[in-house]
């Protein structure tokens, strides 16, 4: 990992998910180094108000798709005695290979319950190796205050501080984990 990366995001891991991608996946381990070194928090996407994609997963979707990852719905379901039921996931951001990467930047915390267990699912199916997930840092209350967007970004929407306790907590399972969250540091004014 960059001395950028470690100077500029939030990281955590389990379960060795850096090795795991910078070892098997190195391509995929590149292109994430590659969004995450490019990307910087504007001003203008964050006084931007709601919508179906907010501009920060549009920039990281967009600069990965340019790459060869793709968003990806996998078909996945249950036999009992020669009866299929399905068991449908929900859609993965972001996918290339069998790394999985979800963004998670201002969507009520569920959400991060459905990712971790989509993590798990798929993991424990063979269909992933390792899973990331990209959200933002505590820390950026502050600017959000700030710029009169605190109601906007509030507790109960995606931040670190509602992942970490859902993943010690194990909701991710066996799936390797690694875990970025944007900080003061990247914001451009």
């Amino acid at each position: 990992m960059t001395e950028f990366i470690r100077t500029h995001y939030e990281v955590h891991e389990w379960k060795h998910a850096s090795a795991i991608l910078k070892h098997d996946f190195p391509s995929e381990w590149d292109d994430i180094i590659s969004v995450l070194q490019a990307f910087r928090l504007r001003k203008e996407w964050i006084e931007v108000g709601g919508g179906s994609k907010s501009k920060v997963a549009s920039f990281i979707d967009s600069f990965l798709y340019s790459r060869g990852w793709s968003e990806k719905e996998f078909k996945t379901g249950v036999i009992v005695d020669g009866r299929t039921m399905d068991s449908p996931t929900h859609k993965v951001d972001c996918l290339k290979n069998s790394v999985a990467l979800e963004i998670e930047w201002n969507n009520k915390d569920p959400f991060f319950d459905r990712d971790l267990n989509n993590f798990r699912l798929l993991f424990d199916l063979r269909a992933i190796s390792v899973g990331v997930i990209i959200t933002r840092s505590d820390e950026l209350q502050d600017i959000f205050r700030d710029l009169g967007r605190k109601s906007s970004y509030g507790a109960s929407t995606t931040h670190m501080s509602k992942l970490l306790p859902r993943i010690e907590g194990g909701g991710g399972a066996g799936c390797p984990l690694l875990v970025f969250g944007i900080t003061k540091r990247l914001y451009v004014d």
